[in-house]
Order: structure tokens, then sequence, then C-alpha cells
């Protein structure tokens, strides 16, 4: 099944299969199943199409998801970027930016260990 672009799983509860859709968590899953009246364990494949529509509907009319809401926090970041703020060069540098310690930890934000070599003593 395909909801705003994406292909959801069928085997999978509804509650989980909506999680695919960039945006949506199982919080706001859970609220749009309850809003448009469908249990949060029935499958995705058990659905009819008035209740796939009432999820199609109740998502355009609510939430901010996929390409919008990717380019909003792209342009996000940019204006952090842009203004030259901590937070901006934090993101800038590749490094972490809500205070994370970075001595032993964050190697997702550095990449790769950079092996820094120690000079050879000069021989006597």
């Amino acid at each position: 099944m395909r909801i705003a672009g994406i292909d959801i799983p069928d085997n999978k509860r509804g509650e989980i299969a909506l999680t695919y859709i960039y945006g949506l968590g199982r919080s706001s899953a859970i609220k749009i199943l309850s809003q448009s009246g469908i249990s949060v364990d029935k499958k995705v494949s058990e659905w009819t199409e008035e209740e796939s529509n009432k999820i199609r509907n109740i998502i355009s009319k609510e939430f901010k998801i996929e390409g919008d809401l990717k380019s909003e926090v792209r342009l996000n970041i940019k204006r952090l970027l842009d203004i030259g703020c901590y937070r901006g060069l934090r993101h800038r540098k590749g490094l972490p930016v809500r205070g994370q310690k970075t001595k032993n930890n964050s190697r997702t934000r550095k990449g790769k260990r950079k092996t820094v070599a120690n000079k050879k003593k000069a021989v006597k």
C-alpha cells in the first residue's frame, strides 16, 4: 500500500507500518490510527480502501512529512550555518551538536578514526 508516496509493508501492524514514513513516529502513528478509528493491532493488509483513505487524509491535513519536512530541516541547518552560531559551527565541523562529549564517543558524527603517530626519538 502506498501512503504519501511511500510503500508501507502489508505484513506489519498499522502502528509500525506508518513509521516507515519520514516524519511519523510511534506516537503520531497511534494518534492517526485512533483518529481514523482503526485498531492499532490491525495489519495493513486487512485495511479497507475507506480506512486507508481516512489515514491519507489525516496525514495530509495534520502532518508535515517526507520532502516538505526534509527541506525544512535542511533550511534550518543552513540558517544555523549562515548566522555562525555555536550549533552552526558544530554542524560545519561535523561534530555532535547537542552537547555530547567527544573524547571517547561520537564516532557516528566524527567518522572513522584518524590515527596520529608519535614522533620518533632521535638516536644518540
